[in-house]
């Protein structure tokens, strides 16, 4: 598409209907401090060929994450992030489907007649992520893990009628600002998001959370694996919420995970919630993400989002539509559960496409190998003299460590130059643990590449 820029005959034509004499006086609203005084400092224009090169060099300077050690050059970086995004593998077979025509031109699905395909792959991914949470019932996705956890707030402040949320401190950091943007216009001072802390294993303090609940509180949020990697009881947390009248809330941002570990609804939550990106197979600088959304059939009329369900045609033929619209465009404000008016088509396709290539055998076994290299990590790293793990909890296929000199962001810093990229220093999320590395692994490392971090671990200096 050429940009075209407006003839000075058109900017007189919108002025006119504006009511303005000039430009000047349609912007006379805008503070002078705010407004640029002096054109934009751009360089000359480019020829087509030029403006290719001139795009091609620029990004040949990002540093691509990868997995293997031996491969490492040409801007490519041996990485262990992870902090809620987490790298597997994606199939060929995933964007040889995902890139179909029919899948990435569609459109919002309101006409059934012409919609089916859109209509039953969303339907599989419902059933999809109903399976993995061990729920009832899942809406068509929401726009990532963080707003999932915001909306899921929303939700059980709707259904027990209270205004209080309790959140772990082991929930994702920006899960947690996520849910206290959402609540802030409720309250601005910040009063209905109470922050309960984690303990030496690195889970949730349950003391402190029996402390935190009471009779205003609607629900309590807690994350397995947390953030910090650790493995939390979700069952013990669910059953002090609902003593209180409260709903619990399971977060997951790691669904590889669940091949291995118990689902949020085995451990009696409510309500799950998660990041599906994992099973998207591209992390593309921590996006797009695709939001899990799950909840018990009782609640289904208070869950935001896009449903799709399943159904028969006059002739007793299977088929799929929108069902249970209960959003701000189809019904009165005051009544809708949600203004989410979409989901992340696209992004939910590849979750369902990697899901059913990997089958429940499949996902066990990945799970397996992820908390195989992680033990095998977290067993190498912590021989190193001067690292030590920051929590004494499991884990399934990430870890917190201690490093030599206190300053995780400095290690990264120094490491990163050398083409390793050795984690995620949390002191950018909580001041207190500046000390501390968030590592990540997965079934694309192997042995050598945690050799190879060690190795780099134990030459840095402070």
């Amino acid at each position: 598409m050429r940009y075209i820029p407006h003839t000075p005959d058109d900017v007189a034509r919108m002025l006119r209907a504006c009511g303005a004499a000039s430009v000047e006086e349609l912007f006379a609203g805008v503070p002078k401090r705010l407004r640029l005084a002096r054109p934009l400092a751009l360089p000359p224009a480019l020829s087509e060929p030029e403006l290719a090169a001139h795009l091609g060099d620029l990004a040949a300077r990002n540093v691509v994450p990868t997995g293997r050690a031996n491969s490492r050059g040409n801007g490519e970086a041996l990485a262990f992030l992870g902090a809620g995004v987490h790298r597997h593998l994606a199939p060929a077979a995933q964007d040889l489907l995902l890139l179909r025509a029919e899948f990435y031109t569609s459109y919002t699905p309101y006409q059934p007649e012409i919609s089916q395909g859109t209509l039953q792959a969303t339907f599989e991914f419902q059933t999809i992520v109903a399976e993995l949470f061990g729920l009832d019932v899942a809406n068509a996705s929401l726009y990532d893990g963080a707003s999932a956890a915001a909306e899921a707030a929303l939700m059980a402040r709707r259904a027990t009628g209270r205004p209080r949320v309790v959140v772990s401190a082991g929930l994702h950091p920006e899960y947690r600002a996520c849910c206290d943007a959402y609540l802030r216009g409720l309250a601005p001072d910040g009063s209905l998001v109470t922050v309960v802390p984690v303990d030496a294993s690195g889970a949730t303090d349950l003391k402190a959370l029996d402390r935190a609940l009471s009779g205003d509180v609607a629900c309590v949020i807690a994350q397995s694996p947390n953030f910090f990697g650790v493995i939390e009881d979700l069952e013990a947390v669910a059953k002090r919420a609902r003593a209180h009248g409260a709903m619990s809330i399971g977060a997951c941002a790691e669904p590889v995970a669940l091949g291995l570990i118990r689902a949020p609804g085995e451990a009696d939550c409510d309500i799950a919630i998660g990041e599906g990106l994992g099973l998207c197979g591209h992390t593309s600088l921590g996006g797009p993400g695709v939001g899990l959304f799950a909840t018990r059939s009782a609640h289904v009329r208070s869950m935001p989002g896009r449903l799709v369900g399943e159904t028969v045609d006059a002739e007793g033929r299977r088929g799929y539509v929108l069902t249970l619209a209960t959003r701000e465009q189809h019904i009165r404000r005051e009544k809708a559960t949600s203004n989410i008016c979409t989901n992340q088509g696209l992004m939910a396709l590849a979750f369902t496409i990697n899901a059913c290539l990997l089958g429940r055998r499949g996902l066990r076994e990945l799970a397996e190998a992820n908390l195989a290299i992680a033990e095998y990590a977290k067993a190498r790293l912590t021989k190193i003299p001067g690292y030590a793990l920051r929590f004494s909890g499991p884990t399934f296929n990430e870890f917190a460590l201690r490093v030599r000199g206190g300053d995780a962001a400095r290690v990264v810093q120094t490491l990163a130059v050398r083409g390793v990229v050795p984690g995620v220093s949390v002191g950018r999320f909580d001041a207190s643990l500046r000390d501390t590395l968030l590592i990540g692994v997965s079934e694309l490392h192997r042995k050598a590449d945690i050799d190879q971090l060690a190795a780099a671990l134990a030459e840095f200096q402070p």
